[in-house]
């Protein structure tokens, strides 16, 4: 199903809201469960699992003795341990009527109390990885021979004589599987001669650029993203002139060097013009540090879809744990760059940001917002281990204290603490959100 055509009728800020609140609760319950069952099989009793904030809407009591419950505001959740003063697991006592000290959360051993602490980052970490490695199963992964599946609905200048099946050999004078070939070294024209093997029969026919000026994914709160255009799209013109690879079109913008452009755009047999705006993105590059480039925010692709091979479920699992690996070396480069103010503050994103984000995810299709949702999973675990009093690294922090100490932080202590965390966690959400309104709309 094509989630594009619901927005029409849905309506871009609710169609955004929707899949928001879908994703926040998603992370919320997945994180919140990983604090709940480790905590029950260490022996911890669990009073209250509330997905969501504010008053209840719906409860049950399973035959743990656990109160299940959805309340009205989806921005959060929790679960109340036994003893525990609040929701944040802040204070309380050991001492229940009828309980067990071991039972409650301060009464429990330190290495019992610390794995429920870390086990709600790590649930979101796992969550994160399962479903890089769903993503990558349901895709495939490329095939070493290129071989031409099906095109996609293109305009009349971009249509080939390539058939199903058919395994390029080479395009112009590039060989396919050549060490040092490259398909940007094709010249710029409107057609290309691709040597095929059809049917056992080596065939030259007549295709375009191999890489098209095709929209195949859009950067969220990017010029592309706010000027409405599609997974799908071509860009036939920029300023008026013809342009016949993706190539052109990164051109075109650098040559803009952050001027309009004015874009031709074919969507499915309808053509319409839009403008944007290149916008300075910092890029992180693959040997560390980030790069200022302009960019759109377009994603390019081949004219069609090529075969891909079957990708078992170690190797996705494994090159999930590699995504999880990168994304979380990347924000922290890109956390360390802000601080030392080598890239802007607008790459940190607000509730507004994140919300708009799953909207466009959501738009290009269940695929981009999978892949968003692991990436937004593993940002909030890599967040709630950050070592800020409030959040469960502040807590790891506190049990490391225990440890090395014999002894807990008092509890006014703890509480000036969390006056603290809380302070910070209110500056970076204000600050984040001023991004997203005002510093970086």
């Amino acid at each position: 199903m094509d989630v594009t055509a619901l927005i029409p009728s849905v309506g871009g800020p609710a169609f955004t809201v929707v899949f928001f609140i879908i994703a926040l609760l998603v992370i919320v319950a997945i994180h919140e469960y990983g604090h709940y069952i480790v905590g029950r099989w260490c022996g911890i009793h669990a009073e209250v699992f509330s997905l969501g904030m504010g008053k209840v809407l719906w409860s049950r009591v399973d035959r743990h003795g656990t109160k299940w419950q959805l309340a009205a505001l989806p921005l959060g959740g929790y679960v109340k341990f036994l003893g525990d003063a609040n929701a944040a697991s802040v204070g309380g006592s050991d001492e229940m009527p009828g309980r067990s000290p071991r039972s409650t959360m301060l009464g429990a051993p330190l290495w019992a109390r610390a794995l429920t602490v870390l086990a709600g980052p790590v649930a979101n970490f796992l969550l994160a990885v399962l479903i890089f490695a769903g993503y990558l199963m349901w895709q495939g992964k490329a095939s070493e021979d290129l071989v031409f599946l099906e095109a996609f609905d293109v305009p009349a200048q971009f249509e080939s004589e390539l058939k199903s099946g058919d395994r390029i050999i080479a395009i112009g004078d590039v060989r396919m599987g050549e060490e040092g070939a490259s398909l940007d070294a094709l010249p710029r024209q409107p057609t290309q001669d691709y040597t095929v093997l059809r049917n056992g029969e080596e065939l030259v026919v007549k295709g375009p650029n191999p890489i098209v000026p095709r929209v195949d994914s859009l950067v969220p709160r990017s010029a592309a993203d706010d000027a409405r255009l599609r997974v799908g799209d071509f860009v036939t013109a920029v300023n008026g002139t013809p342009i016949y690879a993706f190539g052109d079109l990164v051109d075109a913008v650098q040559t803009a060097d952050g001027e309009p452009i004015a874009l031709d755009i074919w969507r499915a047999g309808e053509t319409l013009q839009v403008s944007l705006t290149a916008r300075p993105t910092d890029e992180p590059q693959p040997g560390g540090g980030f790069e200022r480039v302009l960019r759109i925010g377009i994603g390019g692709t081949f004219f069609f879809a090529p075969a891909t091979d079957p990708i078992g479920a170690w190797e996705a699992l494994t090159l999930g744990v590699d995504r999880l690996w990168s994304s979380i070396t990347t924000s922290l480069s890109g956390l360390w760059h802000i601080i030392v103010g080598d890239i802007s503050t607008c790459n940190l994103s607000g509730p507004v940001g994140i919300a708009q984000a799953s909207g466009s995810m959501a738009a290009q299709g269940a695929g981009s917002f999978m892949l968003f949702l692991g990436m937004l999973s593993a940002a909030v675990g890599l967040l709630n281990l950050f070592p800020i009093p409030i959040l469960d690294g502040g807590h790891l922090v506190f049990h490391a204290y225990e440890a090395i100490t014999r002894r807990r932080p008092s509890d006014r202590a703890l509480q000036f603490l969390m006056v603290g965390g809380l302070a910070v966690i209110g500056a970076l959400m204000t600050f984040a959100l001023l991004n997203d309104l005002i510093l970086c709309p």
